[in-house]
């Protein structure tokens, strides 16, 4: 029991794989992920028919502690061809992710066909961090960081909404009330998808005595914007849930938990723990895990020896 616990805390319970990139990215005039917006936005003003800055006076992009841009480039010339619109985010001046429209699926995918697979209703190459959905005609391009909070589910707002009507998200670090500790499936599952823009279920390899049933949600609002929550059950009871946030959110997150729960009950440097061991705070992968009491207790005992 205790190997599992540990390697479950130390390596997480994502869905998708970490894996080297063979940038992607550089097929917009081979531009790079972590170069400063000053230095992409002038290889992408020599390709595009437009470019615009938008920098938001409050931070919120999981990935950005201090700020957060998004330049939004149209017609932009690659040596596929032409996509009509993009997005490209940065995070502390350093470009984390790519998302395009319109001919994007055949300018950025054609030439992948052999190397795709399909995740849900995504096209994908998750060496090179892309994902695609032919319906939409929609391409995200991701950096490690990206990858593991799943952006490819979230749809960049300042792509086409007015400036004035981007969607305000949730600021609150309360654990949301849907995610009823200890709860039946079939009772949650209503509420997860309630909450959720899509619902996932996967059937776990049996590892983890723990839990054998995951329900991925993707789009839940939780602490300012909308995240994968990976809700797990054991004998169809939730007893574990993993909420992926990034490395800039951690900052806030802290000040918001710690407003909340009260000063941590333990403290190192992988963990922030709250709540009498319910609620914890990682740090060396970004994450917020939700426990019962009575994993909290084992946990507790067995893995951080307290």
């Amino acid at each position: 029991m205790y190997t599992y616990v540990k390697k479950s805390l130390l390596l997480g319970l994502t869905l998708l794989p970490i894996l080297a990139f063979s940038q992607a990215e550089q097929v917009f005039n081979q531009i790079r992920f972590y170069e400063p917006l000053v230095t992409v936005q002038e290889k992408l003003e020599e390709i595009s028919q437009t470019v615009e800055l938008i920098a938001p006076e409050e931070t919120s992009f999981p990935l950005a502690k201090l700020k957060e841009a998004h330049l939004i480039v149209t017609n932009i010339e690659t040596k596929a061809g032409k996509i009509n619109k993009a997005v490209f985010t940065f995070s502390d001046d350093k470009l984390t992710n790519i998302e395009a429209q319109g001919n994007a699926v055949k300018v950025l995918m054609e030439s992948e066909q052999d190397s795709l697979g399909t995740y849900m209703d995504y096209l994908v190459n998750f060496k090179k961090g892309m994902l695609g959905k032919a319906g939409s005609d929609k391409v995200w391009i991701l950096s490690e960081e990206a990858l593991h909070i799943n952006l490819f589910a979230w749809e960049n707002p300042y792509l086409n909404s007015v400036h004035s009507s981007v969607p305000k998200y949730s600021a609150s670090a309360q654990i949301p009330d849907f995610l009823q500790m200890g709860a039946d499936l079939e009772v949650l599952r209503p509420l997860l998808e309630a909450n959720s823009d899509m619902v996932y279920e996967e059937k776990l390899d049996g590892s983890d005595p723990n839990a054998q049933i995951q329900l991925n949600c993707f789009g839940v609002e939780y602490a300012g914007f909308p995240r994968k929550v990976e809700a797990r059950f054991g004998d169809n009871k939730l007893n574990m849930v993993w909420i992926l946030t990034g490395k800039g959110d951690e900052d806030r997150l802290l000040k918001k938990l710690t407003e909340i729960y009260g000063e941590p009950v333990f403290r190192n440097e992988a963990w922030e723990i709250f709540n009498d061991w319910t609620i914890g705070l990682r740090k060396d992968k970004p994450e917020v895990l939700i426990m019962t009491k009575t994993l909290g207790q084992f946990y507790k005992k067995e893995y951080f020896k307290q």
